[in-house]
This record gives structure tokens, C-alpha cells and sequence, in this order.
């Protein structure tokens, strides 16, 4: 993913849930300077081939273990790294906004798995308190903006759909997706136009890699690519 060809994404996503590009900015450019005398990973460190399983954190990540457990590559949203290994999954990468569970991406970093730190205009805070507590060299710096070396923009928005565009960066032959679900009626009304804009995402990732992904089974027809 280019940054031109994800930056029409990423101004209709700013257009409708109001965030602001200069504070995305702000936060990419703090997470820079973190790192600025440290070797981080970039993009083309992380090599991930054959069946990727892209884990989200929903409630039916417990009920998808074993499509996690047959893939050969882990790739894991926030939290859903503490289910995965308290079930024994071993995790391949974390991509995460640090908003939940800062202690095990530090883990995680300090055992050398990659983790991807995402700054954003609403996390400048933790990724101020937190980045430096980190192994620097098992970090893969992530923004949604521009990117600026060495913080990498390999597309996405939330956790989830950042860890799938990662994983299509990073060389997955194909794509698996345990533990979503967009359709929940226990999160507040931002989270689900986040879970919407997850939703466009990933089928646009789906249309871009000419594959279809089984979680869009029944939705894709209707899924409307605003940017395009």
C-alpha cells in the first residue's frame, strides 16, 4: 500500500468522524523522535508467508482458536494476544494503539515479537509514557498519516483492519479472521462507525488482493468505498 493510494481513505475517514490530520501528525512525529537513535523494524523486516490469521479481539476470538492455531503466521489485535497465548497460541506480531494492554506488547518486545505501535492524534500521551519502556528494536512504528521515517504507513484505521493491511504488506498468501465481529450491540456509537469503517477496509483489501475474505460473506454487496 502506497500512501497515495491510501490517502483518499484516510481523508474520507477524517471527513466523517471529525479527527484531525495535524494531531495524527503530532503524534506520528513524537513517535519518530523516540526512536530516532534506536534501530526499529520496518516493513520489509517482517516477512509473513502462506495462511496469515488476522485476530480481532471480539467476545468469538474464544470460538476461532483453532483457525488461529492452523495458520502459519499470527498476527494479533490489542488484547486479543492475552486470549491467544493464555489458550497457548503463540503470537507472531501485536498491532496496537497501546490503549489497552501496554504491559504485554512490552512483553512481547523485551522476547523480541514484533510489535506494531500505532500513534494517532488521541494516543500522543501513551506513546510518550510508553514507547520508551520498550524493547526498540522488536517496535514496528505505525501512523495513519504521512508516513516519516521511521514510521511506517502500511493502511488501515482500527487495530484490526491495520493488522490485515500489515499482513498484506509483509507477503501473507491469504488471509483468515478470527475473532471479529462487526456487528455488536455491547460497544458505543463511535466504536461501531469505527467497526463500519473497518468493515469498507477490508473489503477494499479483499477487492485489492483479489480474494475473498469469509468474514464479508453476506456483507460485501453492500459495502459502499466512499474514496474511490
Amino acid at each position: 500500500m502506497q500512501y497515495q493510494d491510501w490517502r483518499p481513505a484516510y481523508g474520507a475517514i477524517l471527513a466523517d468522524l471529525g479527527y484531525d490530520r495535524a494531531a495524527d501528525e503530532r503524534s506520528r512525529d513524537v513517535l519518530a523522535a523516540l526512536l530516532a537513535d534506536e534501530t526499529p523494524l520496518g516493513l520489509e523486516d517482517l516477512r509473513f508467508s502462506g495462511t496469515v490469521a488476522v485476530c480481532g479481539a471480539a467476545p468469538t476470538l474464544a470460538g476461532d482458536l483453532d483457525a488461529a492455531r492452523a495458520a502459519d503466521t499470527v498476527v494479533a489485535a490489542s488484547t486479543a494476544v492475552d486470549v491467544l497465548r493464555d489458550a497457548g497460541v503463540a503470537v507472531d506480531c501485536m498491532v496496537t494503539d497501546l490503549d489497552k494492554n501496554p504491559d504485554t506488547a512490552r512483553g512481547l518486545t523485551e522476547a523480541g515479537t514484533p510489535v506494531a505501535v500505532h500513534a494517532h492524534g488521541d494516543n500522543v500521551d501513551a506513546v510518550r509514557e510508553v514507547v520508551p519502556t520498550f524493547d526498540a528494536d522488536a517496535v514496528l512504528p505505525t501512523t495513519q498519516a504521512e508516513p516519516t521515517p521511521p514510521v511506517a504507513n502500511p493502511g488501515g484505521f482500527t487495530d484490526g483492519d491495520r493488522a490485515a493491511f500489515l499482513a498484506d504488506a509483509c507477503g501473507a498468501d491469504r488471509l483468515v479472521f478470527p475473532g471479529w465481529q462487526f456487528d455488536d450491540s455491547s460497544v458505543g456509537p463511535e466504536k461501531a462507525r469505527k467497526l463500519l469503517w473497518a468493515e469498507r477496509l477490508l473489503r477494499w483489501l479483499e477487492v485489492r488482493r483479489e480474494e475473498r475474505f469469509a468474514l464479508l460473506d453476506g456483507r460485501r454487496d453492500r459495502i459502499e468505498l466512499p474514496w474511490l
